[in-house]
């Protein structure tokens, strides 16, 4: 009998090391994908500030068509059709063209806030952009290492990010400085919740489908790097109006 429950304990062992191991690698998967479609975003944000903007800190002709002509309206809207979009089409996708749709997106979503460096000084979106990231590793590492349930969050978050959603297009008549603010405030909140709530999200989709085919998983960790992703982004576009200094 000893000898049994020692093979069984072993047994249980081997499997939890594995299960550890292959959660490691889908986190460091999800980790690495969010990582470079934020660089692809940063480069093709700059690269469009440096043809939209001139050396005297004007816009030139191509900077007017995109940030001041109907075309403003396309590129506002573009990142938000094509994550409806991506999520429709990621279980047809393979994973490779799934990966190349997500870069597509992340360089799409940096032409549509290049603007920040037509509004903002350099060094304060550099400097907001480290904040973020350090805020950003503390709720994340929090949410994968946290013992505490947090599903009870999601409903709460995202009813808050939809008030923020129908508040912003509100303001965007009103153009009221005090809602703005707490618009703001209160997404900085929302997204610093569901940074760590969707990474515990993450986390637990691998547990519970660590035994599907490769392809599942590799579409899964797309799907969680989107969702870091866009919290990350978020969360930095909130800041940036409370740290930016503007030009």
């Amino acid at each position: 009998m000893s000898d049994y429950n020692t093979i069984r304990t072993a047994g249980s062992a081997t499997r939890s090391a594995a299960v550890d191991e292959g959660l490691r690698a889908y986190m460091n998967k999800v980790y690495g994908l969010m990582a470079v479609g934020m660089l692809v975003t940063a480069v093709a944000a700059w690269a469009m500030s440096q043809l939209a903007i001139a050396p005297n800190g004007t816009l030139t002709e191509f900077g007017r068509t995109l940030y001041l002509s109907p075309l403003k309206w396309v590129v506002m809207f573009a990142p938000l059709l094509m994550v409806f979009a991506f999520g429709a089409a990621l279980n047809r996708l393979s994973v490779q063209a799934a990966t190349a749709m997500f870069y597509v997106f992340a360089a799409i979503m940096g032409v549509s806030i290049s603007w920040i460096f037509v509004a903002y000084t350099s060094f304060s979106i550099i400097q907001t952009f480290l904040v973020t990231a350090i805020a950003f590793a503390g709720l994340s590492l929090y949410g994968y290492t946290t013992k505490r349930d947090l599903s009870g969050m999601g409903t709460f978050l995202m009813m808050g990010l939809i008030g923020i959603v129908i508040a912003s297009i509100v303001n965007f008549f009103l153009k009221s400085s005090a809602m703005q603010f707490a618009i703001s405030a209160l997404g900085v909140l929302i997204f610093a919740g569901l940074t760590a709530f969707d990474t515990q999200n993450i986390k637990n989709t691998y547990l519970s489908m660590a035994n599907s085919d490769r392809d599942f998983l590799g579409k899964a960790a797309i799907m969680g790097a989107l969702q870091l992703y866009l919290d990350f982004l978020n969360l930095f576009m909130f800041l940036l109006q409370f740290m930016g200094n503007r030009d």
